[in-house]
């Protein structure tokens, strides 16, 4: 599904929920997420290309179980398709560098945007602001 892009995370150097969700645009079990709960300061990235998704300050916590978000980085880092999956009628979001998946977008998030993205911590990485620790979610 996603493309080789130069600094590509391999496959092999994935678990398999990472795997399973940014290349097989699955969804990892709610409440499970490496990311959910985590409240520091920085950025969140593309797990397989490091391409920035969402800043911090826009995570907020909407009780869906997943980590979720009320604006991304710019227009660009978001891809956006319609999905008929499952029997519902969503917008799916991916990564719009490499294409992997990262969740879907819903219009029910709090001001200034009302949107939520409903993100998978399989699909991300985190990067502190203060120290520069990563963590993959």
């Amino acid at each position: 599904m996603a493309n080789n892009t130069p600094s590509r995370l391999p496959d092999e150097a994935m678990t398999d929920m990472q795997r399973y969700v940014t290349q097989q645009r699955g969804t990892e079990p709610p409440y499970s997420g490496k990311l959910l709960e985590n409240k520091r300061t920085g950025q969140y990235h593309c797990l397989v290309c490091h391409a920035p998704l969402f800043y911090s300050e826009t995570k907020y916590e909407s009780g869906c179980g997943w980590p979720s978000f009320y604006e991304p980085v710019s227009d660009e880092a978001i891809r956006y398709l319609e999905d008929y999956t499952r029997g519902m009628q969503r917008v799916e979001i991916r990564c719009g560098t490499c294409d992997a998946h990262l969740g879907h977008v819903f219009p029910d998030g709090p001001q200034p945007t009302g949107t939520r993205f409903c993100v998978n911590s399989a699909s991300l990485r985190f990067k502190d602001g203060e120290n520069g620790e990563e963590i993959a979610g």
